[in-house]
């Protein structure tokens, strides 16, 4: 497995030029193309430019509408609804997270569910929105129905990812961000392209049985739950897998469960949907809601500072705070240049081919 390193720099400008030639606007672009680098940055390779061809894929197929008119169908003072006219994800859960904002700033919190949208990166992305405001940010999503659930033999649930972000003091934001499977399919992804077994309990056979084979999905199995089964767990990923396809799609009017239109351009959403493309849920609450802002942060330094100096079982090892992984890689990339598997980089550079756009170098 090899890696090409490319500046933040070089690799935004390649992006930007991939959705203008899909027809986003200049400002659709550069914030598509925002979330997409802010990925890969945090080391979240999976859901940074890896994802582009799947995009222009999806708008090949008009699945993706890159001129959308998104607009907020029903509202009361602290909630809404957002249609996103079938738009990037990319694009439309910053519009929803912007609205949660503005309601919150004016009544303390502000939550949004949205319909009809496409897969919008990083959970991350959204809820630090909110934190760069001193509020507690929440982002969810569905996603295609990749996951069977406890005891099931099905696909009737997507990964489903939640993030929780928080704003802290001196120290970075705590972000917890995580699938509500046992492994996001990005994850399935790399193991492909690096030609490696991937671990127990994250996938099982078409037959139910447990593998290690990254291609299983292929074959007609699925991903598991969050805990793999059940002596472990996994009706609890299940269940937090449930809460987001709820509040993300039931709420909305997107659709939701075996319905959810797949992320694949060859796989064709179902003839009978239930919605309207797929969903997300996203939420702002105002810190000085509850108590000064400067207090909580303060404190929550103090919390993490504590957990920080736990004991461990390894003295080598040391607990490491959500997010601040993803914090670190930010940091050293933003310096050293950002690593690009090289099989995603030959399919990016074919994709410029096709798009007539300068390849990447």
């Amino acid at each position: 497995m090899n890696f090409i390193t490319f500046t933040e720099t070089n690799l935004r400008a390649f992006t930007f030029s991939v959705f203008k030639k899909m027809g986003c606007s200049d400002e659709h672009a550069d914030l598509a193309t925002d979330v997409l680098i802010r990925s890969d940055l945090r080391g979240i390779d999976s859901h940074g430019v890896a994802r582009l061809s799947g995009y222009v894929r999806l708008w090949e197929k008009k699945r993706i509408n890159a001129t959308p008119d998104i607009k907020i169908v029903h509202e009361t003072p602290t909630t809404a609804t957002v249609d996103g006219d079938a738009g990037l994800g990319l694009v439309v859960a910053p519009f929803a997270m912007k609205v949660a904002i503005e309601k919150a700033e004016k009544y303390g919190s502000g939550w949004v569910s949205v319909k009809n949208s496409n897969h919008f990166g990083i959970a991350g992305y959204h809820a630090l929105m909110a934190v760069e405001k001193d509020m507690i940010g929440i982002s969810m999503t569905n996603a295609s129905p990749l996951v069977a659930p406890t005891y099931a033999n099905e696909r009737l649930l997507g990964t489903n990812p939640m993030c929780y972000a928080f704003p802290a003091g001196k120290y970075p934001p705590v972000i917890v961000d995580m699938a509500t499977a046992a492994a996001a399919n990005g994850k399935l992804e790399i193991a492909q392209r690096a030609n490696k077994s991937i671990p127990d309990g994250w996938v099982q056979d078409k037959s139910g049985e447990n593998s290690t084979d990254p291609n299983e999905l292929k074959n007609g199995g699925s991903l598991l739950p969050l805990g793999s089964d059940k002596d472990h767990g996994s009706h609890k990923g299940y269940g937090l897998s449930a809460t987001v396809d709820i509040l993300s799609a039931v709420l909305s009017g997107a659709n939701y469960g075996p319905w959810v239109p797949p992320f694949v351009a060859f796989l064709e959403p179902s003839a009978n949907p239930v919605g309207e493309g797929l969903g997300h849920f996203l939420g702002a609450m105002r810190v000085d809601g509850f108590r000064p802002a400067a207090d909580f942060k303060n404190h929550l330094d103090n919390w993490v500072e504590r957990f920080k100096s736990a004991k461990t079982i390894d003295p080598d090892k040391k607990v490491i705070i959500p997010g601040e992984p993803e914090h670190e890689f930010e940091q050293e990339r933003k310096i050293s240049g950002i690593p690009i598997i090289d099989v995603v980089v030959k399919d990016l550079n074919e994709l410029a081919v096709k798009l007539g756009i300068e390849e990447l170098k």
